[in-house]
C-alpha cells in the first residue's frame, strides 16, 4: 500500500474535471494501464455479500480479510473526503504454452515474472504525480496495488472495467480477466463511467472445470478449496481430499480463467517486465524438490512464489510429484522425507504413498522410526495404508 497526500483540495468545474479525466486516461494508457475507469467513492453495495461470505468461513485462514471492514466497504475511511476512485487494469496475459507433463510443475501465469506489486507501484506513483501536477498540488489521495483493505473488484465493476464473473474474477469483454487491478482514491471529482453489465450468460465452463469444486454456487468461491489458496495462502497441511485435484499446480491456478471464452479473445501482454522469467515456465519438479533455502531464495528473488516460503512451496511440489505417481521420483522424495521442515516431510510421505510398492513401504517404515513430529507420523501412517492398497489408477 502506498499513498500520496496534499492539502487544500480544489473543486474543479465540470469542464475542467472532464478534461482532466481524459488527460489522466491518456497518461495511464501511456504508463501501460490498458483499462481505466472512474467511479464514485460511495460506500460499496457488496458490503452485505462480503459479510455473508466471511460468515460462511469461505476466507479460510486469511484472517486479514476479517479486519478493517469499515475501510474495505467505504473508500472514505481510507481517504477522508474521498469523491472518486480511478480504477486501473494492467494486462499480464502470457502467450499460450503446451500443457506441462506430469513431472513439470505449473505456475499461474501472473507469477512467472517479477512481482507485479513492484511494477505497478512505480507506474501508479508516476500517474499520481501527474495528477497532482495538473491540479497544482491541491489534491488528497492514496494509491493501492492489491495489498490494502480495498474491495477492488467491486470498485472496478462500478468504474466499468468489467463484471464480476461466475468464477469471481473481474472480466472485461475485450481484455478477458488476465489483468491486475490498482486504484487511486482521491477527493477530486470526475464524471463517472457506467458500471459494467454481466456477460457470463448461461455459461458454466469455469464452474465445471474447477478440479477441486471451489464454487458452491455461481459468483461465490470457497477459498478453502481453491488451488490458489491451497498453494499460496494456506500455511499448514493441505487437506488430503484436495491434494489429488491440485494436479501439478505448484503455485496458483489458472483453470477457471483458461476455460473462460472471454479470455480466448484477449491479447497477450506486451509489457517487457511481465515476460515469463527463464526457469519459471513449467519447471521440472525434480529440480525444485531439492532446493535448499539459498537456492530457493535465488531462484525466486523478486517473484511472488516466495510468499508461501520454501516449506510451503516444496510442500506443493511434493503434492505434484505424488500426483505424477512416477516411481522414478522415489529417490527425490526419499530425500524430502528427511527435510528439516515437517511440512515438507509430511507431504513427501503422502506422495510416496501415492506411488506405492515395496520400495516405498520400506522407505516409509524407516522414516517412521526416526520421525518425532506427530503430524508427520500421521502422514506416514496414512501413506503406508495407501501403499498397501496400491498406486492410483
Amino acid at each position: 500500500m502506498t499513498s500520496g497526500r496534499w492539502s487544500s483540495p480544489t473543486s474543479l468545474s465540470s469542464s475542467s474535471s472532464l478534461g482532466l479525466k481524459e488527460e489522466i486516461r491518456s497518461q495511464a494508457t501511456d504508463l501501460g494501464f490498458g483499462l481505466v475507469g472512474f467511479a464514485p467513492a460511495d460506500p460499496l453495495e457488496s458490503k452485505e455479500f462480503y459479510a455473508r461470505w466471511l460468515a460462511h468461513g469461505y476466507a479460510g485462514e486469511m484472517g486479514y480479510l476479517h479486519r478493517r471492514l469499515a475501510e474495505r466497504t467505504d473508500p472514505a475511511h481510507l481517504v477522508p473526503g474521498a469523491r472518486s476512485v480511478i480504477c486501473l487494469g494492467f494486462n499480464y496475459k502470457q502467450p499460450p504454452t503446451a500443457p506441462p507433463t506430469p513431472l513439470h510443475g505449473h505456475i499461474a501465469s501472473y507469477a512467472r515474472n517479477d512481482d507485479y506489486h513492484l511494477i505497478l507501484k512505480t507506474r501508479l506513483r508516476a500517474l499520481w504525480n501527474f495528477i497532482c501536477e495538473r491540479v497544482g498540488g491541491s489534491a488528497n489521495g492514496r494509491y493501492f496495488v492489491d495489498t490494502a483493505p480495498v474491495l477492488e473488484r467491486e470498485l472496478a465493476r462500478r468504474a466499468g472495467l468489467g463484471w464480476w464473473g461466475k468464477n469471481t474474477c473481474l472480466i472485461n469483454k475485450r481484455s478477458g480477466s488476465h489483468f491486475f487491478l490498482a486504484e487511486i482514491i482521491t477527493d477530486l471529482s470526475f464524471p463517472y463511467d457506467t458500471p459494467a453489465a454481466d456477460h457470463c450468460g448461461s455459461c458454466t465452463r469455469c464452474l465445471d472445470a474447477c478440479p477441486t469444486d471451489a464454487f458452491p454456487e455461481p459468483y461465490v468461491m470457497d477459498a478453502r478449496r481453491c488451488i490458489s489458496y491451497l498453494t499460496i495462502e494456506l500455511k499448514g497441511y493441505i487437506p488430503p481430499d484436495l491434494r489429488e485435484g491440485m494436479g501439478n499446480w505448484i503455485f496458483g491456478c489458472d483453470v477457471c480463467q483458461d476455460v473462460c471464452p472471454w479470455n480466448s479473445k484477449s491479447a497477450p501482454a506486451t509489457e517487457p517486465t511481465l515476460k515469463t522469467r527463464e526457469g519459471l515456465n513449467d519447471p521440472p519438479l525434480l529440480d525444485l524438490i531439492g532446493l535448499n533455502q539459498e537456492a530457493f531464495n535465488a531462484r525466486f528473488r523478486r517473484n511472488p512464489a516466495k510468499r508461501p516460503k520454501r516449506r510451503g512451496f516444496l510442500r506443493n511440489v511434493a503434492v505434484a510429484l505424488g500426483n505424477a505417481a512416477d516411481p522414478s521420483v522415489i529417490p527425490a522424495l526419499r530425500k524430502a522425507l528427511i527435510d528439516s521442515e515437517p511440512l515438507v516431510r509430511g507431504h513427501a510421505a503422502w506422495a510416496l504413498g501415492r506411488i506405492g510398492g515395496e520400495e516405498v513401504k520400506e522407505c516409509l517404515r524407516g522414516a517412521m522410526e526416526a520421525e518425532e513430529d506427530s503430524q508427520v507420523r500421521a502422514e506416514i501412517d496414512a501413506a503406508l495404508a495407501a501403499s498397501a492398497v496400491g498406486p492410483p489408477k
